[in-house]
């Protein structure tokens, strides 16, 4: 059952890559320049506020590792959780300090930020497909729309066009490492003799809210780094 839901897993995902591509950059550019978003320097959109966690590509993974490995965690939300009780996961995130906010957040301020991951540097503009309030499946081109910030600031064409442009890289590849860990996940299984068992996954999760300690491998690198993390982390 585990393989036939991996390859489900892989068939929606590249679809959506699909899909992602054929995405019109015109429509793109005309929102990007209707809403306008302009940044006030709140910085509300580094706390769990608005944002649950920053998500880092492969590459953002490295740039965070040479300015301090202890910057990156687990992403939360974990895909699978074998019979032995080991989670997986699509990859790593910013850590988060106790109040959900950003652990690179110093008085508002980013303190990395000409180095700061890609997906801050995109931020409001997003291009998923996500249900919305009412169960709609639908694209999804702006987070946190007038909750914070300056809207229906001029944007000129050229600017435009080079923020769609980097929006739809960032798209494909979180599309495409998706695709690469449910892969690698699915040789790790076969190779071990290992399936995803959900009964585990929930009991493993009510013990790692207690306190106790779990393994989680983490996709990186076309491969899966085993990192044991515990809650108070």
């Amino acid at each position: 059952m585990t393989f036939k839901v991996i390859d489900e897993m892989i068939r929606e995902t590249e679809k959506e890559l699909k899909a992602l591509k054929k995405y019109p950059d015109e429509k793109l550019i005309e929102i990007i320049k209707e809403v306008g978003f302009e940044c006030d320097l709140c910085g509300m959109c580094c706390t769990r506020q608005f944002n649950d966690h920053v998500f880092l590509l492969e590459k953002d993974v490295e740039a965070m590792k040479q300015i301090d490995e202890s910057l990156i965690t687990p992403a939360p939300y974990y895909e699978f959780c074998d019979q032995k009780g080991n989670f997986y996961v699509s990859g790593y995130s910013l850590r988060t300090k106790e109040d959900g906010s950003c652990v690179l957040l110093e008085n508002n301020r980013c303190t990395i930020y000409d180095k700061r991951p890609t997906i801050c540097s995109l931020y409001p503009y997003m291009l998923h497909r996500e249900t919305d309030e009412e169960g709609n499946l639908d694209w999804r081109q702006i987070s946190g729309l007038d909750q914070h910030g300056c809207y229906h600031s001029e944007i000129k064409d050229e600017d435009a066009k080079v923020i769609a442009s980097d929006i739809k890289e960032y798209e494909e590849a979180y599309l495409e490492q998706q695709i690469a860990f449910f892969k690698k996940v699915k040789e790790h299984f076969k190779e071990n003799g290992s399936r995803h068992v959900k009964s585990v996954y929930d009991r493993q999760m009510r013990a790692f809210e207690k306190g106790k300690e779990i393994v989680v491998y983490v996709f990186h690198n076309n491969g899966l780094e085993l990192c044991r993390i515990s809650k108070e982390e």
